[in-house]
């Protein structure tokens, strides 16, 4: 939840366009919010003449038109480096704080027009190094789901299978799947409808394992005494509410456990890493495809996954029409 009575009304402003004009989700305006506003103190902070150890608990909802247009490029570059030095901020989390900053600034120089100049116009983005995803391979992705099948003692033992088979047949994000209606499901069709980062839309094709799974766990989802506000949702949590982010991680922290997997290897986001990669190596997928499936904006970041199998490489240069000359 964001407190708008500790911003200054431009960021409010900044918040409100963010949500209502580039159409963001609510959890990038959380991290809109915790990245300028953590800027916003720490400018703060460094320009005051009584130095404060913890800039965090700066106020800042008296931060003035007059102190933004004395920011300069070089206060954001000490901030990253601030962030580097003193909380060991890896380049990704770097990387999302710029692009936090760059968005902020273009909008108060473009849209608002109350700075007179961009500070942030040449800020340039942390390199950040490609790495390969972890993933569960086959064997494992098969004993996780029937080390959660076979836990019939647990009464939400069908709840739970359901959240393993849709993250590792489907490939969809933790925000994603919590957001599932019933509504949202066509079995009929065999698929449903799921409003992914950007508040963009996209269809999911639901396979046997996931159908299954949806039935079998509607089978026994409570029909009394649900929320008033979640009536519609697919999961529920023990209280009879939407099932939180935090709850299905633990869920999946629970299953793996039990499964003998390494909890600090893998989690939630590794799962989506598991669909996709067995979707690319054994499923014969399309990159654009699988883009459209995980619902990528760039294509840039789907292709981690075509670095992750080995073997179609070998194959290819195997296959290579010169390779028996």
């Amino acid at each position: 939840m964001i407190n708008r009575e500790q911003n200054p009304d431009f960021l409010n402003s900044f918040l409100d366009y963010s949500l209502t004009i580039l159409n963001k989700s609510p959890t990038s305006i959380k991290e809109y919010n915790y990245d300028i506003s953590n800027f916003l103190k720490y400018v703060k902070a460094s320009n005051s003449i009584k130095k404060c150890d913890n800039f965090k608990e700066v106020d800042i909802s008296n931060f003035s038109i007059s102190d933004l247009n004395l920011i300069s490029l070089e206060d954001i570059h000490a901030y990253l480096a601030y962030l580097t030095t003193h909380n060991n901020s890896k380049p990704a989390t770097r990387a999302r704080k710029v692009a936090s900053i760059r968005v902020f600034f273009n909008y108060l120089y473009k849209k608002e027009k109350i700075i007179s100049n961009n500070p942030a116009l040449d800020l340039e983005t942390p390199k950040i190094g490609k790495r390969i995803p972890k993933y569960l391979s086959l064997e494992d992705s098969k004993k996780l789901l029937d080390t959660a099948k076979e836990d019939t003692k647990d009464r939400n033992s069908a709840r739970d299978y359901c959240i393993i088979t849709l993250f590792l047949n489907c490939g969809m994000r933790l925000s994603e799947l919590v957001n599932i209606n019933i509504k949202d499901i066509d079995f009929n069709d065999c698929k449903l409808n799921v409003i992914g980062k950007g508040n963009k839309e996209r269809t999911i094709y639901l396979n046997n394992a996931c159908l299954k799974a949806i039935n079998g766990y509607l089978a026994i989802r409570p029909r009394e005494g649900i929320a008033y506000n979640s009536r519609d949702a697919l999961f529920l949590s023990e209280r009879k509410e939407r099932i939180s982010n935090r709850t299905v991680q633990i869920i999946v922290k629970k299953e793996l456990l039990k499964a003998g997997l390494d909890t600090k290897k893998y989690s939630v986001h590794k799962l989506r890493h598991t669909a996709a990669t067995l979707m690319y190596q054994y499923g014969n997928v399309d990159i654009r495809a699988l883009q459209e499936l995980l619902g990528h904006e760039s294509i840039s970041t789907t292709e981690i996954y075509t670095h992750v199998d080995n073997k179609q490489i070998r194959a290819a240069v195997e296959n290579n029409p010169l390779a028996n000359i």
